[in-house]
């Protein structure tokens, strides 16, 4: 063989692999949730989460100050209308602690649902470039607000020190609680960040909704004031046994959602397998459209 020479040495035929031919098609109809394929890409998720965490906070001057800047003001603001001058009741609890102890999970579920709304759009370089389960961004919003929650949940237990305001043993259904929000808020999330991508207006009436759906929660009010049937079929707004529930397992009030508590979970759930089953359905134009 000479300097230069290329000899072509075919490998038997035996030993040839044929790679498999995958044919990428627009998916039709409703879709199944494939929850397996989101547990799959959780470090994506985890990272999406860190990534918003960070960009929030990013140049501000007060950082994570604000996650208890938000609460706390509205706190004061509440306590002065509402509880000094209007002298709405509070079910015997020091109105302060009454209103602060409603905002913290409202807060936490306002946010995740503004954030979540805006995800996709907000997201649109990276579903552009690769695949990836499109779940994964509304839940990765949502959860980063987990940081503000147990920031603004601190001053919550000093406060609760400060007005001498001891938990019951009622407190260990505070986790299911908050899931409860979670689940609310997510469910929510994605049927309106489904809708943001094909309508872009629904990013300005989602913060009017929250507003107006704030003063619709007993934030500023017990649901006490309410008499059977009507506080129970209240809890159709799945926040109010989020917050009720919260003031009962943290402060002991006597006004135990019980009833509430039900109607709210169902509504939430209902509101979770609705909006992904929706989501999921629209997933496949959202790398066209966004």
């Amino acid at each position: 063989m000479t300097i230069g020479e290329v000899r072509e040495n075919p490998a038997p035929a035996a030993s040839v692999v044929r790679q498999p031919t995958f044919v990428v098609e627009p998916s039709k109809g409703w879709l199944a949730l494939n929850l397996q394929e989101v547990w799959e890409y959780r470090e994506l998720l985890y990272f999406l989460a860190w990534r918003d965490i960070k960009v929030r906070y990013k140049q501000t001057i007060l950082g994570a100050a604000w996650a208890i800047i938000q609460p706390f003001f509205t706190m004061v603001i509440f306590s002065l209308f509402f509880g000094r001058l209007a002298k709405i009741p509070s079910d015997g609890i020091p109105y302060p602690i009454f209103s602060y102890a409603a905002l913290v999970p409202w807060t936490f579920f306002a946010n995740g649902l503004t954030q979540s709304s805006n995800s996709l759009v907000a997201s649109a370089n990276l579903i552009k470039k690769v695949y990836f389960p499109r779940l994964v961004v509304p839940i990765s919003s949502i959860l980063s607000g987990a940081v503000d929650f147990v920031l603004a949940f601190i001053v919550l237990l000093v406060m609760m020190v400060y007005f001498d305001t001891l938990p019951t043993w009622n407190i260990v259904w505070l986790p299911l609680l908050l899931l409860l929000a979670l689940v609310t808020s997510l469910g929510v999330g994605l049927w309106f960040t489904a809708m943001n991508v094909q309508f872009r207006d629904v990013r300005y009436a989602v913060p009017f909704l929250v507003q107006a759906w704030m003063f619709a929660t007993p934030i500023a009010y017990p649901s006490s004031l309410l008499g059977e049937p009507w506080r129970t079929l209240y809890g159709i707004n799945p926040m109010v046994g989020v917050i009720e529930g919260f003031r009962w397992a943290l402060l002991g009030v006597n006004t135990a959602p019980g009833p509430v508590i039900i109607i709210s979970s169902l509504v939430s759930v209902g509101l979770l397998v609705s909006g992904a089953f929706y989501f999921r359905r629209m997933e496949k134009t959202f790398a066209d459209v966004v």
